[in-house]
């Protein structure tokens, strides 16, 4: 069961999975544009009404995209990763909309710079 219940454990959270993450050997587009969305993620979680919606939305992103990239998370990370599910799965089926899971831009609004790796 997960311990997180508010935007600020879940930052924190965010804060050390990313932290995690730049430590990988294998930095591949992949992992980079993981760790921007992390990024993202941190930075607009306090203006949501409901933000385990904006955590299940990461979440279902870092599995599309870390399959893709045949990322394989060590225990650490794997940890705060189903440490954040849990908190996104407060979202219910509203959180899971028929969305490409795999697209970054749904974490970036018009007027925001979105990096790309390739």
């Amino acid at each position: 069961m997960s311990t997180l219940t508010t935007s600020s454990e879940v930052k924190t959270a965010i804060e050390a999975l990313t932290k995690g993450l730049l430590n990988y050997d294998n930095q591949s587009p992949e992992l980079l544009d993981i760790i921007d969305v992390l990024g993202q993620v941190e930075k607009k979680i306090d203006e949501k009404k409901h933000p385990e919606t904006l955590v299940i939305r990461m979440i279902n992103y870092i599995r599309s995209v870390s399959m893709r990239g045949k990322i394989h998370f060590l225990k650490p990370e794997e940890n705060i990763i189903i440490d954040l599910g849990t908190f996104g799965q407060k979202a219910g089926l509203n959180g899971q909309y028929m969305a490409d899971f795999s697209d970054k831009s749904q974490f970036y609004s018009f007027t925001e710079q979105m990096p790309r790796h390739n």
